[in-house]
């Protein structure tokens, strides 16, 4: 099912399927978001719960037992129930299961809510542990932009600028595995805020950022200004990605943990970033697109 949202600004359309938004456009009926397409990436903008990336192996030892996950978690491949909607609002909540158990098995609540305000699309995560046991969680998300927008501008015609200048070397990934490599790391920022954009950038996977002084970027034009800013505040780590094969395309995604780490064990309490919900303890998280 899809629930469309909007105000006199623009729209947001959402596919219970994952919780996943499947438009973002402005009043004039630009299309902002990826809309797809399997010769590039078929994603649009996957929610990633309760894993960021991928597990060693694609497997975790949880309280003495593996577990089998793949690549971003379990609630992207999920439907999700429909629990409200106005024009502007749209309330989704994905409840944990005897299946979602074979992989996380702890009795969980993810609640998404959006929002459409003004030419910005908030998306709001409320996590609750409702078991009798402590519960670890990665959750994320991983929004992908049309880069460009316009047929008249070219990939390497758009930029992404930090809201303040940065220092920052990222972990090199492993292609294959997904494994991330803290203790190699390249050289992206020194003292500036704008990377400008390349589709070599992405010849390793994504840029991962994990000491950001920034909690805004924009992903925009360097000639028409158009494009996204997101405010991703309260996640501590970030990533940009586009695929590798010149996709016409930028993801940001803001995360509250990481893919697995070559230095990590596989106890999926062990991951870096990992939250922590005691019994019926809740946490919020949330991130916002403002369309330029």
């Amino acid at each position: 099912m899809v629930i469309q949202i909007g105000d006199q600004t623009g729209s947001a359309q959402i596919d219970t399927m994952g919780a996943q938004l499947i438009s973002l456009k402005n009043v004039s009926g630009t299309e902002y978001l990826w809309q797809g397409n399997p010769a590039y990436w078929s994603g649009q903008a996957p929610l990633l719960f309760p894993m960021v990336g991928a597990l060693r192996n694609g497997k975790t030892m949880i309280d003495g037992k593996e577990y089998e996950m793949k690549r971003h978690g379990l609630a992207r491949k999920m439907e999700f129930s429909k629990l409200d909607s106005t024009t502007s609002s749209a309330t989704f909540s994905l409840r944990a299961s005897d299946e979602t158990k074979k992989q996380f098995p702890f009795d969980f609540d993810l609640t998404v809510i959006y929002r459409f305000h003004s030419s910005a699309l908030t998306t709001e995560f409320h996590v609750a542990n409702l078991g009798e046991k402590p519960m670890p969680y990665v959750l994320g998300g991983h929004p992908a932009f049309n880069c460009p927008i316009s047929k008249e501008e070219r990939f390497e015609d758009w930029m992404i600028e930090f809201e303040q200048n940065e220092t920052a070397e990222c972990p090199q990934i492993d292609l294959h595995t997904g494994m991330i490599f803290f203790h190699k790391r390249v050289p992206i920022l020194k003292n500036e805020k704008t990377i400008s954009l390349q589709h070599s950038l992405f010849d390793q996977d994504a840029l991962v950022f994990d000491s950001l002084k920034s909690k805004k970027v924009k992903l925009c034009s360097s000639k028409s200004g158009h494009g996204v800013e997101m405010d991703f505040a309260g996640f501590d780590y970030f990533g940009i990605w586009s695929a590798v094969n010149n996709a016409p395309f930028v993801a940001l995604e803001p995360w509250t943990g990481c893919a697995t780490a070559e230095d990590e064990d596989d106890d999926f309490y062990h991951k870096r970033g990992m939250t922590l919900l005691q019994p019926g303890q809740s946490a919020k998280h949330e991130f916002t697109i403002a369309l330029l």
